[in-house]
């Protein structure tokens, strides 16, 4: 079971994993858990950090009781619908807003970004323009680049902040109205709402920032294989890497990491009761599946930002 880290100078982050580890991540990542700390982890090891793994889609949770001793949570994508009833994906919901409550920081990804903004208000269903699979020019909205600042932006800011990153897209649902205080950061041709934000604690990204361009081209294979997407539409999206150059996938690691870093002068709020039935045994990655860490899988991914 997954318990605080008594002593822990560092910071401490819950992944709440979303979907089951694919063949692929597994082989050649050591699973999805890999992949997300590889991408949004202190990759200099300057700072004693923990990330801790939770298996949502299996019904693994935090206690309650643990949640403040968080500085951050992570909701990973998920081939599950965002907007439906299952009874983990409610829960799920009903978490968020209590970290949310708490000042906590949550970033969520993909069907992650689509929780975040139905929890905290917001309507999300299935996309107008179908699924979107590729690498996508991603435009952020110009009052970001006329001076409007959010402090989790830092460096990214003062180094100028492009116009557009390339973004790795899988997804077949999509944010349709953004809750009553967020603000939306970004967009595309095809997604109204790329990125979207609640203040400083809550980040919600359309796209895979961790994604590396290997894993895209597995999921095409996959989609295609169980016919969830026409041939045609993994022919577009392989094209699109090419046209693109592949992901600004520094950029976005960048922007995530200094979103999960910031505001560490924040004061943590007391958890709310938490209105639900009480929570089955949590267990940690190396117990739970999660994945665990292999030093040749996270070399590989450091290699990729």
């Amino acid at each position: 079971m997954a318990k605080p880290a008594a002593g822990l100078g560092g910071r401490r982050y819950a992944l709440l994993l979303a979907l089951w580890d694919s063949e692929y991540a597994k082989e050649v990542y050591g699973g999805y858990y890999n992949v997300f700390v590889a991408a949004f982890g202190d990759a200099s090891g300057g700072t004693d950090e923990r990330w801790d793994c939770f298996r949502v889609i299996a019904g693994e949770f935090p206690a309650p009781e643990d949640l403040a001793s968080y500085d951050g949570f992570v909701v990973s994508g998920s081939p599950r619908d965002a907007h439906g009833d299952e009874p983990w994906v409610r829960r799920l919901c009903a978490l968020v807003q209590t970290v949310h409550a708490m000042r906590k920081r949550v970033l969520g990804i993909c069907f992650g970004h689509q929780v975040l903004c139905r929890a905290l208000g917001g309507r999300v269903g299935r996309a107008r323009n179908g699924w979107d699979v590729g690498v996508r020019k991603v435009t952020f909205a110009p009052d970001l680049l006329e001076g409007r600042r959010l402090e989790f932006l830092g460096d990214l800011v003062e180094d100028d902040l492009p116009r557009s990153a390339a973004l790795i897209e899988v997804h077949q649902d999509e944010v349709w109205e953004i809750p009553p205080t967020a603000t939306v950061l970004a967009y595309s041709e095809k997604t109204r709402v790329e990125v979207f934000a609640v203040g400083e604690h809550a980040l919600g990204i359309q796209g895979h920032p961790e994604y590396t361009v290997d894993i895209l081209h597995n999921l095409i294979d996959r989609l295609t294989r169980q016919n969830d997407i026409r041939r045609s539409v993994g022919e577009e999206a392989r094209r699109t890497v090419a046209e693109t150059g592949g992901p600004d996938r520094a950029f976005w690691t960048a922007l995530c990491k200094g979103f999960l870093g910031g505001g560490r002068g924040d004061r943590p709020q007391p958890a709310p009761p938490v209105r639900e039935t009480a929570a089955p045994e949590v267990t940690s990655c190396a117990v739970a599946g999660c994945g665990f860490t292999s030093a040749a899988a996270m070399i590989q991914l450091a290699r990729s930002n």
